[in-house]
């Protein structure tokens, strides 16, 4: 019966992650947004920019775009369909516990991720920043995590 369970569990995943591969959620610009922010990797160029309304201390609506891979898409589509509606505080240890996790993954997918909870992160500084100064520069998070495969560091 565990094996089943586990199997069910594993197909349950790749169904919500085909979903979210095939129908990006958030996915593109949000006009005039309350702060926006970017994960980049400093490697490949790679990037994620995310855009915020808040309002009375909720992440009212968020999107993002990247250029950057499908795990990169379906990251972000996961992430910001978990924030959205949530405190800032609560979308912040999301966030958090998103980077924690990282080091399960293996590298490569582990950087698509980073970029998208960077890029969040870097967007929640900008909205603090502009509170205090409303022309501040839209801030970049680079991720730390290589997003190379191993047997192309090889090469």
């Amino acid at each position: 019966m565990e094996y089943m369970e586990k199997v069910m569990e594993k197909s349950e995943l790749y169904d919500i992650t085909m979903d979210h591969m095939m129908n990006p959620r958030n996915y593109g610009k949000l006009e005039n947004p309350d702060a926006q922010g970017i994960g980049k990797n400093p490697e490949n160029g790679e990037m994620v920019i995310v855009y915020l309304k808040i309002h009375d201390g909720k992440i009212e609506d968020i999107a993002f775009q990247a250029k950057a891979c499908m795990t990169t898409i379906i990251a972000g589509s996961i992430f910001t369909e978990t924030v959205k509606g949530a405190s800032i505080e609560e979308a912040r240890e999301l966030a958090q516990i998103m980077l924690d996790k990282l080091d399960q993954m293996p590298p490569e997918e582990a950087a698509c991720s980073e970029m998208v909870a960077e890029a969040f992160l870097a967007a929640l500084e900008h909205y603090a920043a502009i509170r205090t100064e409303p022309e501040a520069l839209v801030p970049t998070h680079m991720i730390t995590r290589a997003c190379t495969l191993p047997e192309e560091e090889a090469k």
